[in-house]
């Protein structure tokens, strides 16, 4: 509640014509790519607020506010820590607009510039991946810039991911190339003012090789039957079955392609509760493996317009893979995985991104390929149901793996 004094002030008055009284700036704080002004608000009774300008390098002014109830304000955008000078106003409630009160100012390393900084570029299966760290948690654009030999001409392509999150990887997928070509790659950074960092250089690339494992001789066990001491999961709950997940299709809005453990976790009773569950393939062969794809249950409508349960409760958020060690007659622990949840996106965009399948390499930091295994086992963890928090998960659409045969 504000006084009778203080909801005067903000009662216009087209009358007025004089300016308030100059601001006052006490100190300064440098900021990343920035500064904070601290300030003495005149005396006027009319006063509203406090504005600080600049102009960068490329001849644009920004302009931050703060209100009269605060004694600083924050301003960003710097391009670089060089001088840069700030003019502040107070401003009234008719907008009169002070004279300037004139600082110059030295801001920290910009955001974008840090996050540069930390720019890795790895080869991958077929792909190449960048990651990069973003401490300030600032809303950055990453341009990658790429080239690679197609049907003998030199194709040049350019990727943009945009993030606010403290760390980021992004993958460019689908480059089939042989071993004796290599991907060029160069990445730049930009922040939400237009700064962006000139080209950098992250040499050529030579990518790994693998192949789509075919399904034509997996098997898996009974529900309950146990390898090494883990019972397989019960996939036939409801509308569900197990042999849905390697059969090759994916759950649509027009099928019930899917398993469901109807709540029978751990021991395959329903008395277990539901999570973790394990699901065991048999690849029939050995194999090398590099990546698996998991595709979760949809139920999104006939016309697959709608999220439906993509990234929602039943979908699984959390898994592990192991691989079945001939050697210790047991199960390796070889990854741990979280399907991120696609934020801010429209629902289609979710709906093309579930229907494209979660990808993971089995070593994510260091690519390669898993030792020589025939059997593999998913254990699903948790569910997307309050941050990965609930073992709410009981459905599977399909899993696919990707690797090499033993030995090639």
């Amino acid at each position: 509640m504000f006084s009778c004094k203080e909801a005067e002030r903000f009662e216009t008055s087209g009358e007025d014509k004089t300016p308030p009284g100059k601001v006052s700036v006490r100190e300064y704080k440098p900021l990343y790519g920035g500064a904070r002004f601290f300030y003495d608000v005149p005396t006027d009774e009319d006063v509203l607020s406090v504005e600080a300008v600049y102009t960068n390098k490329k001849n644009r002014s920004f302009t931050f506010n703060a209100s009269y109830f605060v004694d600083s304000v924050d301003i960003y955008g710097f391009e670089d820590m060089d001088e840069y000078t700030v003019e502040l106003y107070a401003i009234d409630r008719a907008g009169n607009k002070s004279e300037p009160t004139k600082v110059q100012v030295t801001g920290l390393e910009p955001a974008f510039r840090r996050v540069a900084n930390t720019l890795i570029v790895k080869p991958g299966f077929s792909s190449f991946f960048v990651d990069w760290q973003n401490e300030l948690e600032q809303n950055i654009n990453v341009y990658v810039d790429f080239e690679f030999p197609q049907n003998g001409q030199t194709r040049k392509l350019t990727s943009v991911f945009s993030s606010n999150m403290l760390e980021d990887r992004k993958f460019i997928n689908d480059l089939y190339l042989n071993t004796n070509e290599t991907v060029k790659v160069q990445v730049r950074v930009e922040d939400k003012y237009g700064n962006i960092t000139e080209p950098m250089d992250k040499g050529e690339l030579v990518l790994y090789e693998d192949i789509e494992i075919p399904k034509n001789k997996w098997a898996i066990p009974n529900a309950n039957d146990s390898i090494g001491g883990v019972p397989m999961a019960y996939g036939d709950g409801l509308e569900g079955r197990a042999h849905y997940v390697i059969d090759g299709v994916i759950n649509m809005g027009d099928n019930l392609n899917f398993m469901h453990t109807r709540a029978r976790g751990r021991t395959g009773n329903s008395v277990d509760g539901n999570m973790p569950w394990n699901f065991i393939i048999d690849l029939g062969d050995y194999y090398e493996i590099s990546r698996i794809v998991t595709h979760q249950r949809h139920s999104g409508g006939l016309n697959n317009l709608n999220r439906g349960q993509y990234y929602k409760a039943e979908n699984v958020g959390i898994y592990n893979v192991y691989i079945w060690d001939d050697a210790t007659a047991g199960w390796e622990l070889v990854t741990n995985h979280q399907i991120p949840e696609p934020l801010g996106l429209p629902e289609l965009d979710i709906v093309k991104l579930g229907q494209a399948g979660d990808m993971a390499y089995m070593y994510p930091d260091d690519p390669k390929y898993t030792k020589p295994t025939r059997k593999i086992r998913y254990e699903a963890l948790k569910g997307f149901t309050s941050n990965y928090t609930l073992e709410d998960a009981n459905c599977l659409s399909e899993i696919t793996l990707y690797g090499k045969p033993k030995g090639n």
